[in-house]
């Protein structure tokens, strides 16, 4: 089993390294790019079902680092194999769709090697028994986050996107490095075990854990770290789903999940969680309700879910475990990628992201407007889809959190799930609507077939400013391609993963457990908001965000000024260097600098005051001190 686990890691690695020597040979890079994600995920399922429950494995040897022990294992179990199997899927299917999607992109090479040495980042955090493993996986990730973000480099938009990713989740990750160090530090080792079996020093715990969270909330995107993600929309679709399914964003969870045992036990960084958690699965699910374009919808919708994942580990009990947070992250990566691949797929028939000039055209597509609707209603938590399950779940587990002395952190999530239940069906009910619903009260047939944005509607394109403008460029300039069948099954498989994943979700003990409260609950205000929303909508004729006042939907389009506060933010933080600098320079450095002046001009007045010629008294003195000697000599013989 140990080669195995070795080889989840190492394959993706070097199929990316094998796919930057292809040097531009899109058959090549996509053979080597498929094939790999292939057998990982053939080797990530072996790992799963092995019957072997847990085991440690070694990698390239300790290293040496005086009392510090550094192991660098790997290590094998059911959550370790169930998450590694999902991840592998997932890039599976995003590295066949990008064949169809970018088939005309001069750089897929380098795409598809990003998104392989992306999976081993991924894969590597995943199957990490050692901290300093876990770190490095965490830094691959943010590094092909920014590379894959920017993949459309010649447009001003994509290279700020993929700058401003850096640059917010490196700040964040500040907070990581602390936070590792400090657990380290404390249990003498980057062993997990070790970590998590370390007593005393209660310190640099805390220091740990909140450092901890800090960089989980900056990967993941909770507030006030959220802003970057809608902005990474500006990438392909592909990378889209890749960083918002299984991997970047939904790391953060898998990462407390295993440090779960110390959070469990420590008030303070669990409330910490709580809040930032209940704050942004509602904010970003009312962000969500009023987007114009479908991607950004939902990648606010991923904000909000990655939200609701960590709030389990917010506020279930110990006993319960992480179980519930993992299931999530596990449901989500099928119906994300799915709903990501599925408005691609649209995004490229209609040449555009958004919803203005997506209006309607889901209904003519057949099985991708089956596959949206699974998609969509499982992220609403429709039952029996898996979304269903895994929310309700979490749901459930923060429930037995608030009456089993969890305290305000624990009611504080469960109201904020409730609310965030109801806003998410609300705006899946929306987007559903929009795509599926022909433009008919201003005399415009419905549409028969797909096609791409006429003319007349470019100008509403623009002002909606569809995230995606490489594609409206893409599918402009060349036209939109034939779907493919490997497109086209991507998106089937995924639909039906969507629909049967909860059985995946059974070999966690903690995955699926429902309350029958909490669950006709939440059936109810989902039943709710989407009637509401039918209605308010004139069933479907009418935009149901347009009965925002536009003094706050057109804000709220725009994040509510984040980008603008982070921008501040990063001209107060150069304000500031440069007065550090100056004093340095002028104050701090200002009293060496003098002694020098001082020493300088005391010599430049010594030497004006020197005529640089002899005098005839020192030329007396020189030679009576001569004689003198002369004759002291003499006498004393």
């Amino acid at each position: 089993m140990s080669w195995v686990v070795r080889l989840v890691v190492a394959l993706p690695a070097l199929a990316a390294l094998a796919g930057l020597l292809t040097r531009g040979r899109r058959v090549v890079a996509a053979g080597i790019a498929v094939a790999a994600s292939a057998v990982v995920t053939v080797l990530a399922f072996v790992e799963w079902v092995a019957p072997t429950r847990s085991a440690d494995i070694a990698t390239i040897g300790r290293l040496p680092l005086g009392d510090l022990s550094v192991p660098l294992h790997l290590l094998s179990d059911q959550l370790s194999g169930l998450t590694a199997f999902v991840v592998a899927l997932v890039v599976l299917a995003i590295q066949v769709f990008t064949t169809w999607y970018l088939h005309d992109d001069p750089r897929y090479s380098r795409f598809a090697a990003t998104v392989s040495l992306f999976a081993a980042g991924m894969l590597l955090v995943v199957q990490s028994s050692d901290l300093v493993l876990t770190l490095v996986g965490w830094e691959v990730m943010g590094w092909c986050s920014w590379l894959l973000i920017g993949h459309d480099s010649e447009r001003a938009a994509a290279r700020r996107a993929a700058y401003k990713a850096f640059l917010v989740t490196r700040v964040a990750d500040i907070g990581m490095v602390v936070g590792i160090v400090s657990l380290s530090v404390r249990a003498r080792s980057t062993d997990l075990v070790a970590v998590l079996t370390a007593p005393g020093n209660h310190t640099l715990l805390t220091v740990g854990l909140v450092g901890v969270a800090i960089g989980v909330a900056g990967k993941s995107g909770l507030v006030p770290f959220h802003d970057w993600l809608p902005d990474a929309m500006e990438g392909p679709t592909p990378a889209s789903a890749l960083i918002h399914a299984a991997t970047m964003v939904a790391a953060g969870t898998y990462v407390i999940a295993r440090l779960f045992p110390l959070y469990a036990g420590h008030d303070g960084a669990r409330t910490l969680l709580a809040v930032l958690t209940a704050v942004t699965m509602v904010y970003a699910a009312l962000l969500a309700l009023a987007q114009t374009d479908l991607k950004r919808m939902l990648a606010y919708s991923t904000l909000s879910q990655v939200a609701i994942m960590l709030s389990a580990l917010a506020a279930a009990p110990a006993e319960i475990g992480p179980d519930p947070g993992v299931g999530h992250l596990i449901a989500h990566a099928f119906f994300k990628a799915l709903l990501f691949l599925g408005a691609g797929w649209l995004s490229v028939l209609a040449g555009a992201t958004a919803l203005v000039a997506l209006r309607g055209r889901l209904r003519p597509t057949g099985a991708l407007r089956w596959a949206m609707g699974i998609g969509l209603a499982s992220l609403a938590g429709v039952p029996p889809l898996v979304g269903f399950f895994s929310k309700d779940t979490v749901v459930g587990a923060a429930i037995d959190g608030a009456t089993s002395g969890g305290g305000l952190r624990a009611w504080l999530v469960v109201l904020a799930l409730f609310v965030t239940v109801v806003l998410t069906a609300a705006y899946c009910t929306r987007a559903w609507l929009l795509l599926d619903t022909p433009v008919t009260a201003t005399g415009i047939a419905p549409q028969t077939g797909p096609a791409i944005v006429a003319e007349e509607d470019l100008a509403l394109v623009t002002s909606a400013d569809s995230a995606d403008d490489a594609e409206v460029e893409r599918v402009h300039a060349h036209g939109h391609p034939t779907i493919t069948l490997s497109a086209a099954l991507v998106v089937s498989v995924l639909a039906a993963l969507t629909v049967v994943g909860v059985l995946l979700l059974l070999s966690l003990p903690g995955a699926v457990h429902l309350g029958l409260v909490s669950a006709l609950l939440s059936v109810l205000l989902v039943v709710g908001a989407a009637y509401a929303v039918w209605s308010l909508s004139d069933r479907g004729r009418v935009d149901v965000a347009e009965r925002i006042p536009a003094g706050v939907r057109d804000p709220a389009v725009r994040g509510f000024g984040a980008d603008t506060a982070y921008v501040a933010f990063g001209r107060a933080v150069t304000a500031l260097a440069r007065l550090v600098v100056a004093l340095d320079r002028d104050v701090v450095d200002a009293y060496p600098r003098a002694t020098a002046v001082v020493a300088r001009a005391a010599g430049r007045a010594g030497e004006r005051g020197h005529r640089a010629v002899p005098s005839l008294s020192v030329l007396g003195l020189l030679v009576g001190a001569v004689v003198v000697a002369i004759l002291g000599v003499t006498a004393w013989r």
